[in-house]
């Protein structure tokens, strides 16, 4: 040891460990308008995350054909419920889901011509005479661009071989196709070249982005079966460890009374769910109720300090109406929306303040009753906490297994939830490491085990007020 002479300072790691944030990003997958796009591949299999209505359309484009999914999102998430992040996974793929039209006829006004389909790949227009013998050059006889619809705009250029202002041009081109997605697509998988795709790809949001995907969404394909169970494996189990929320719709097709046995038949029952029944209007727009309601949870956390601790239920939608999938309105009063909550089912009612997300309970409701799998609040918490704690003693691990380790954990572990505790966000929690829990044949191989008691506030379902009169207040009249 080197001699010393003055006065020296050795620094500690601190013992008490800071909780890591975890947050409630939504991963959504669907399919855009990326003809729109303006990057220079539009991305396809490819997790985005934007924190801007402006950065998402950049990426994706956007269309007023909510056919094209994530453009419903993109609206819903950012210009109604003003939240953000949000990871966006296309899975339209322009090289082939298309469908090539021909001999569109367009009529040019003051040296301008639209063409109103949506989703036209600019490379695949063809612009030809009103009789289809002359083919027009692009960059000298016309420039195209896209307008604030989404729709092609064909510009005469003066001096080309356009003549007049107002001629009437036949166009052939090719128009992305969002029909041609499956709900194969959706689920994804292992492509020929090894790459995944569709909710494969929920596991590369943390990798790529240090952010814990908080929902998983597919709008216009969750009321699938077979998508609602893959969303369900993918949202429980992130990289191995990690735990989320699947938004799902129910099919909107059917009246309410029909919604929990189509519910109970396809299996839509899993704790780490929400069904969602039916749909939900703004003027002339109509969502899937699973995009609004992961609107309405993202609100309520960022209200809450971004702990999940608060239900949904009750609070607001940003929407005028709830309808099916062909329009009809739907005007279900507390009794009916109190039927669907009994099933496990999240609806929309119009009672007192305006209209509401209504519903406590996960999909795994009535079948299950456990608080902790029965009610979205407390499922939610309990998947916080445990990522929280994933997250924030993961710089813990391969440290020598001594005293002052297990102190270390225990002391800011308890102290977290003493914290969790005073906001309301739990009602009590605690850590033990408890001798029963690890012998030492664990010990000497490396594992220790601390056991973590913690009790989230179920949300106020019902509250009663017993009324009786009592003849006893009729003294009263004598009091004078």
């Amino acid at each position: 040891m080197a001699y010393k002479h003055g006065v020296s300072v050795i620094e500690r790691p601190t013992a008490l460990t800071p909780p890591a944030s975890t947050g409630s990003v939504p991963v959504v997958i669907g399919t855009a308008p990326v003809n729109l796009s303006q990057r220079a591949t539009a991305p396809v299999n490819e997790p985005v995350l934007c924190f801007s209505y402006d950065e998402a359309v950049a990426a994706f484009g956007y269309s007023h054909d909510w056919r094209f999914t994530l453009s419903e999102m993109i609206y819903s998430h950012f210009a109604l419920f003003s939240m953000s992040p949000i990871v966006l996974i296309n899975v339209l793929d322009p090289a082939t889901d298309k469908t090539a039209r021909t001999g569109e006829d367009v009529a040019m006004v003051n040296n301008l011509a639209v063409v109103t389909a949506q989703g036209i790949l600019s490379s695949s227009v063809a612009v030809k005479s009103a009789d289809g013998e002359t083919t027009y050059v692009l960059g000298t006889d016309y420039d195209l661009d896209y307008d604030g619809d989404g729709q092609l705009v064909i510009q005469r250029i003066t001096g080309g071989a356009i003549t007049g202002s107002s001629a009437t041009l036949t166009v052939d081109y090719e128009e992305l196709d969002p029909d041609a997605v499956t709900a194969a697509d959706i689920i994804g998988g292992i492509d020929g070249s090894g790459q995944p795709t569709g909710l494969e790809l929920v596991n590369q949001v943390f990798p790529r982005f240090r952010l814990l995907p908080g929902m998983v969404l597919a709008p216009g394909y969750s009321d699938d079966p077979g998508v609602a169970a893959v969303m369900v494996a993918k949202a429980g189990n992130i990289n191995g460890l990690f735990r989320a929320t699947a938004i799902v719709d129910l099919a909107a097709d059917m009246n309410y009374s029909d919604a929990p046995a189509w519910k109970a038949d396809n299996s839509y029952s899993s704790p780490a769910q929400i069904a969602a029944y039916p749909m939900v209007k703004l003027g002339d727009r109509t969502f899937h109720l699973s995009t609004q309601v992961a609107g309405v949870l993202a609100a309520t956390d960022a209200a809450n300090g971004d702990i999940p601790y608060v239900s949904p239920s009750n609070q607001s939608l940003r929407a005028d109406a709830a309808v099916l999938a062909d329009g009809t309105p739907m005007f279900l009063g507390p009794e009916q929306a109190a039927y669907l909550n009994g099933e496990g089912i999240v609806t929309a009612l119009n009672f007192l303040g305006g209209w509401k997300a209504w519903g406590n309970r996960t999909a795994a409701y009535p079948g299950t009753t456990d608080p902790k799998d029965a009610f979205i609040p407390v499922r939610r918490m309990m998947d916080w906490i445990r990522n929280t704690l994933i997250l924030t003693y993961w710089q813990r691990l391969d440290a020598p297994i001594t005293p002052r380790l297990v102190e270390a954990i225990t002391d800011s572990v308890n102290l977290w939830l003493n914290g969790l505790a005073a906001q309301g966000a739990i009602l009590g929690g605690r850590v033990e490491f408890n001798l029963s829990e690890n012998p030492q044949t664990d010990l000497m191989d490396g594992i220790i085990r601390l056991h973590v008691y913690v009790t989230p506030p179920s949300p106020a379902r019902s509250i009663e007020f017993i009324v009786e009169y009592d003849p006893a207040y009729l003294s009263a009249l004598f009091a004078a």
